[in-house]
């Protein structure tokens, strides 16, 4: 293949969606499936009012990425309450994303208006077929956070039933569509239709839903600009990590580049390279913005980070080295990094690559308890962790013959 022809990828936009998506449940920390509980009950009351084909598939992978506009924890917990005052500000971050990625750019305004009363949202200028979609999810999402709610102090999805509809009829015309209400409290009639909302029935319904869907290819820059919006939504997690992935995948396939590495590789490192913090969604905020040092147990949350962002990739067909050179990248030469204690033999030039781009980056910049450091004082710290045999000295070694190139490709303005 001809260097000017774009390089393709067997990858499924919809498994891609569904299992990148595992990655919104980990801000919840203990909220997990709430895309997916959501996509179920929306999809469910676009059936009954006999949506169909395009519309209905759109409206469940909107759905299920509604929450793409939400880093941090302190702002999904204050999203549990059924209505709060800047509830629209994840709206808009979460469309401006999409909005910058083809594949995903028809759910923006969706995602932008997933919480806009069906009373204001009359006055948007989208069509009725968008207004229908987001005032579903709207409902959807509600009644989820509703049934969550009802479920804190008891097990049993079944008994707060009654006032999750008590409170979906009074919000009737106002908050949601007379139709989709109405959708609702016909299917709210059914025990099934509850205890569908639990654990591992909704995953296996998003799954199967995903699993009927075809797989196709997908060009680089298109998969490059997928997997760049979770990229965003991980770095969105702390003031101290702004656009750190993206840095890091730079790096990264620039040294596979000078280390001679195939096209193919170098791609998949950029993407690796995007995607490798994608488990640190489940970090509480506070500990990544803590100025001193982490307890053992706050440590101990923080480390498995890493296996998170192996368990979410795993599961997308295309994407088995990207998987792994994520989740290898505080993997340590000697054996003494995490989560697998892989020593060098058993790590791949590629993880190798991540993990020293990613000490580069994060040297760079500012962090809570530390300024950002120059080039050549980079230099010395990567140095001084080969010498201890933790990263990889080859890798270094080619950092240092191109050091003020690595530092202008791994710098945030």
């Amino acid at each position: 293949m001809s260097n000017s022809q774009p390089s393709t990828y067997d990858v499924s936009l919809q498994e891609a969606i569904y299992s990148l998506s595992d990655a919104l449940d980990l801000v919840g920390v203990t909220h997990i499936h709430h895309g997916k509980r959501v996509a179920y009950i929306a999809a469910e009351c676009g059936k009954l009012l006999g949506w169909s084909g395009a519309r209905l598939d759109d409206l469940f992978q909107a759905a299920v990425l509604h929450d793409c506009g939400v880093s941090r924890t302190i702002i999904h917990s204050r999203l549990a309450q059924l209505q709060w005052e800047y509830e629209n500000e994840h709206c808009e971050v979460g469309a401006a994303m999409l909005s910058a990625c083809p594949l995903l750019a028809r759910f923006s305004d969706m995602v932008r208006y997933h919480h806009t009363h069906w009373a204001n949202l009359q006055e948007v200028d989208v069509s009725e077929e968008t207004k229908l979609a987001a005032n579903c999810i709207y409902l959807a999402d509600r009644v989820d956070i509703l049934t969550l709610a009802s479920m804190k102090d008891n097990a049993n999805v079944l008994l707060g039933v009654d006032a999750t509809r008590r409170r979906v009829l009074e919000r009737r015309e106002s908050w949601f569509h007379p139709d989709l209400a109405d959708a609702f409290l016909e299917l709210a009639d059914s025990e099934t239709f509850w205890m569908r909302l639990e654990g591992e029935r909704v995953n296996s319904y998003a799954a199967k839903w995903m699993s009927e869907r075809k797989d196709g290819s997908v060009d680089f820059e298109n998969l490059r600009s997928l997997v760049q919006v979770f990229a965003v939504i991980v770095d969105a997690k702390s003031p101290y990590t702004r656009k750190h992935s993206d840095a890091v995948a730079r790096l990264s396939r620039f040294l596979g580049e000078r280390m001679g590495l195939a096209r193919r590789s170098c791609e998949l490192l950029e993407l690796a390279g995007l995607l490798h913090d994608l488990g640190k969604l489940r970090i509480p905020d506070e500990y990544l913005e803590k100025p001193g040092k982490l307890t053992a147990e706050e440590y101990a949350v923080v480390q498995r980070h890493s296996f998170d962002t192996y368990n979410i990739l795993k599961n997308i067909r295309g994407f088995e080295e990207v998987a792994l050179w994520a989740a290898q990248h505080h993997e340590r030469v000697d054996g003494s990094g995490y989560p697998h204690r892989l020593t060098r033999p058993q790590l791949s030039l590629e993880a190798r690559i991540i993990a020293v781009a990613d000490v580069f980056q994060a040297l760079e910049q500012r962090r809570p308890y530390r300024g950002p450091m120059a080039p050549d004082q980079i230099l010395t710290v990567l140095r001084d962790e080969a010498a201890n045999k933790k990263l990889d000295h080859e890798v270094i070694e080619v950092v240092a013959a191109c050091l003020d190139e690595c530092w202008r490709i791994a710098f945030i303005d």
